[in-house]
């Protein structure tokens, strides 16, 4: 990791804690991280681009870490966490930047693509791909598939549980939905052969380590950040699809028009849930292009480090900021 700066921004009625690396003039770029995540989940990321001469920016996002974490759900909306980087890039003076996300941070991505087209010249994003918007909202899907079975969306929903069971032992859960997800060890947290009102870790095996690519010293970045922030806010950007739904109205129908790259692991199962989404992609992203990564699951730009560098600095050198030197 390079030396970060670290700040934190007033705005829209919360503290936006963020860190920033490389070159003060390079070319802009903001990594966004989702969950259980960190700015630090981008460490890898931020070294090599910052070497690259980019300028790098990392927030830890609405209800993460030093940034803050309102209690109501409706603080959670996709409008109001693409407000957050929106007004950021205000206060900061940004006018061209370059946008990743990962995990929820590409949904954020995509739709500040949509939001700021002349501001965000190119976007990217990891693990999450992008439809459009739905013919209503999926939540109201998810509730029809799975009425008899567990889906962590759905448990996500009832307020006060997920929260809860999670904080009772933060490293174990960190532990379990890390190798949960992991191209390594399978075995997704995300939808169980169990009751739909079962609790969501107990019958988790915990491995006692993090995986392989995640340092003791990384890991305990993590533990650290939700010992200080908790869950509920982080939770609570699942608690707002019809929300979404419903603000993203003006949205229906555009396409994003900027260049793009979407990059997934072969072993995420995000990749399963979301395939038709993925194979549809083109329609409503036409200058995408769409990378898979073999034996990585869902934790891509830690798991595959070298190999997300180089799609990035690919990408970003030929589309973005085709001059930059470190």
């Amino acid at each position: 990791m390079p030396q970060t700066e670290h700040q934190i921004l007033d705005l829209n009625g919360i503290q936006l804690s963020l860190y920033s690396a490389g070159p003060t003039q390079g070319p802009i770029v903001w990594l966004l991280h989702g969950f259980p995540e960190c700015w630090y989940s981008w460490r890898h990321q931020i070294s090599a681009l910052s070497d690259a001469g980019f300028r790098v920016f990392a927030p830890e996002m609405r209800g993460y870490g030093a940034s803050s974490a309102p209690q109501d759900p409706a603080d959670y909306d996709l409008i109001t966490l693409c407000g957050d980087i929106q007004t950021a890039m205000d206060l900061l003076g940004h006018t061209q930047v370059a946008m990743i996300g990962h995990d929820w941070g590409a949904p954020i991505a995509w739709h500040l693509a949509l939001l700021e087209p002349e501001r965000v010249k190119v976007v990217g994003a990891l693990s999450v791909p992008f439809g459009g918007r739905p013919k209503k909202p999926a939540i109201g899907m998810i509730r029809e598939l799975y009425q008899d079975r567990f889906h962590y969306m759905l448990y996500f929903q009832k307020a006060g549980l997920a929260e809860a069971e999670m904080a009772e032992d933060i490293p174990r859960t960190m532990r379990v939905m890390m190798h949960g997800m992991s191209g390594t060890a399978g075995g997704s947290t995300l939808v169980q052969d169990k009751p739909a009102d079962a609790r969501w870790l107990d019958d988790r095996i915990d491995p006692g380590v993090p995986p392989q690519w995640c340092s003791p010293e990384a890991f305990q970045v993590y533990v650290e950040t939700f010992e200080r922030s908790g869950f509920h806010g982080p939770v609570n950007w699942y608690r707002n699809f019809e929300r979404n739904w419903e603000l993203t109205e003006p949205l229906a129908g555009k396409q994003i028009e900027q260049p793009a790259l979407f990059i997934i692991g072969d072993a995420d199962p995000v990749g399963e849930l979301e395939s038709y989404t993925i194979k549809k992609m083109p329609n409503v992203v036409p200058r995408v292009e769409q990378h898979v990564i073999a034996s990585c699951g869902h934790w891509i730009q830690c798991e595959k480090p070298e190999a997300i560098n180089q799609l990035l600095l690919e990408f970003l050198n030929r589309e973005f900021a085709p001059k930059v030197t470190p």
